[in-house]
């Protein structure tokens, strides 16, 4: 077995530099997403919108990143994370900017379906950049890093941008927050290059690569992006995403006004604890990073690394939601939902871990934005289904168990669904006319 190497002084400086970028372009990508939500009272006086003028807007960008995921992802694989990152965030955060200046319902719903749109390249991208520039082994940690973004982002999201409206309007806030990425489009585009951009030693891309199976190849074709849909493993992930994804916007939508209606909390009360439970989501996604890395360098294979991990916290999820259902004291309910929120994050992270080593190198991006149009479409049902149920049921505890019955066939799809990876062999073996598709990937 050849010894493995360490990233060389040169390679960990791309790799810190890269990450920082990834941490606070999701950041953003995660206070834009939550802009809505914060002005809701606010663009509905001004605009003359229903509640259910505001539900439709919600929703918009939820179907739209969902459905954008195929093809974004396939062309981060396509066209390399430099680029189609730079363009994400320079689409999304014009929308962001449009949202200060629209003048009714149409205008506002076309802002947040591009806003949807921009933000789809985001977290195929992050997954391509591990795979870019991480060896397989210090996958899992660096994935945690960029994964923590979307927590750390919705903590900080309500505060600041409560503050930026009471200071200057909810449209200079959209329109703050548009700049705001504008400029971080700009310094990725500068900043950030792709592997073939740079003048590797034989020694980095050794790094980079040991332990990857054979003949990875650098860019995706069409015909290799649609054979991903015959294997199992893929489906297994889109499956297994879903409740993960589903769970989280169940308290990403609903989680302050179940405090306020469930629990009678005070307004006041609820913007602080709404925020210590993704405040701990952003600890559990580091630490599902660091679980992954560590059951990798002790011999167990990479897919294993994360599937097992990705089921059992998906569980503990499940188990949390249900008692955060049923307990009755306000701080023991605070306690689970923050356990389920550092649970599902330690999912999260381990999920986006398993595309860097599920398929070949070309089809990073393009399995990791199948997996999130599968947990997205999950996140777009989570919200409307909860209101739905909580109307007809008059208690947030039905739908409460609802997802967490869903976390755990989710769970069951990491375990029994999700088996060997995909090699660059298996997607050749399938592309010939009239082969049958194959029960995984080559042996793990």
């Amino acid at each position: 077995m050849l010894e493995p190497l360490k990233a060389t002084p040169r390679v960990r400086s791309i790799q810190r530099a890269a990450l920082a970028m990834l941490v606070l372009a999701g950041v953003i990508n995660y206070i834009d997403r939550a802009t809505l939500a914060v002005a809701n009272l606010l663009i509905r006086q001004d605009l003359g919108l229903s509640i259910a003028d505001m539900g439709y807007l919600l929703s918009a960008f939820l179907w739209a990143y969902a459905f954008a995921q195929l093809p974004t992802g396939a062309m981060v694989d396509k066209l390399g994370p430099r680029l189609l990152l730079a363009c994400g965030l320079g689409l999304w955060s014009l929308a962001q900017f449009l949202g200060g200046l629209v003048q009714g319902f149409g205008q506002f719903f076309g802002a947040r379906v591009l806003l949807g749109i921009g933000e789809a390249p985001q977290f195929p991208t992050c997954a391509r950049v591990v795979r870019d520039w991480f060896n397989p082994r210090d996958r899992g940690l660096a994935t945690g890093i960029f994964n923590c973004a979307s927590s750390l982002g919705t903590a900080i999201a309500v505060p600041l941008l409560t503050f930026l409206m009471l200071s200057f309007g909810w449209r200079p806030m959209f329109m703050i927050m548009g700049v705001a990425g504008l400029g971080m489009a700009a310094i990725w585009y500068f900043a950030y290059r792709n592997p073939t951009d740079v003048a590797l030693t034989a020694e980095e891309n050794v790094y980079r690569t040991q332990g990857d199976p054979p003949g990875q190849r650098t860019q995706v074709t069409l015909r290799e992006w649609k054979q991903l849909f015959r294997f199992r493993t893929t489906w297994g992930m889109i499956l297994g995403y879903f409740g993960c994804i589903y769970l989280t916007w169940i308290y990403t939508a609903w989680l302050p006004g179940y405090l306020e209606i469930e629990r009678h909390m005070s307004v006041k009360f609820t913007g602080f604890a709404a925020a210590v439970p993704f405040a701990w989501g952003v600890v559990g996604g580091l630490l599902g990073g660091y679980i992954v890395d560590f059951l990798l360098r002790r011999g167990v294979s990479p897919v294993k690394s994360r599937r097992i991990p990705a089921a059992i916290a998906l569980c503990g999820t499940a188990a949390c939601t249900v008692a955060a259902a049923f307990v009755t004291s306000n701080a023991l309910a605070i306690a689970f939902i923050s356990a389920s929120l550092f649970l599902v994050y330690v999912t999260s992270t381990c999920a986006w871990a398993l595309s860097s080593v599920a398929a070949p190198t070309n089809c990073t991006a393009s399995i990791g934005a199948m997996q999130n149009f599968g947990g997205y479409l999950g996140g777009a049902l989570a919200p409307t289904v909860t209101g739905l149920i909580v109307q007809q049921t008059g208690s947030f505890v039905p739908a409460l168990v609802v997802g967490a019955l869903i976390g755990v066939a989710s769970a069951g799809s990491y375990l029994f669904i999700v088996d060997q990876p995909i090699t660059a062999a298996d997607i050749d073996a399938v592309s010939q006319d009239g082969a049958a598709p194959l029960p995984a990937g080559g042996a793990e």
